[in-house]
């Protein structure tokens, strides 16, 4: 799931991935049930969060008003526990021009499973929309 968040007084739009841990863990080492990442914990593999933007980055992306917005990761946080435990990635961007449209691909671990399905939320203004994305239909366009 994603959720999509834009504030117009800051020029600033929000990206957070929530991404069941064992997903993750399957994506980036093969292994649903490794603790070799660590994400999040104090000891926190080096390459955790490098493996996981490079994943992201070739299976998500968002573009406004045409132009892919460069993903950083700002935050990290787990939630749930066992097999529900969701990794949080933050994501931000600081948006200069007015937003006109807001191109949006997720196909996170469509590659992994075929029936995956990705909801997505988008915040604009005050006017929220949602849709789904799978391995079809990876990628939705918005206009404002």
């Amino acid at each position: 799931m994603s959720e999509i968040e834009y504030d117009s007084d800051q020029q600033l739009i929000s990206i957070s991935l929530r991404l069941f841990l064992m997903d993750v863990r399957e994506a980036l080492i093969f292994d649903p049930q490794s603790t070799e990442l660590a994400f999040t914990l104090p000891n926190e593999s080096p390459a955790a969060e490098r493996l996981l933007l490079n994943y992201v980055n070739r299976l998500f992306y968002v573009k406004a008003n045409g132009g892919k917005i460069e993903l950083q990761i700002k935050r990290k946080r787990l939630s749930g526990e066992g097999d529900n435990t969701a990794l949080g990635v933050l994501f931000e961007h600081r948006q200069e021009q007015p937003l006109i449209s807001l191109e949006i691909k997720n196909a996170v671990f469509t590659d992994l499973f075929f029936d995956q399905n990705n909801i997505v939320y988008v915040h604009v203004n005050g006017d929220s929309r949602s849709f789904m994305l799978n391995k079809k239909t990876p990628i939705h366009t918005l206009k404002f």
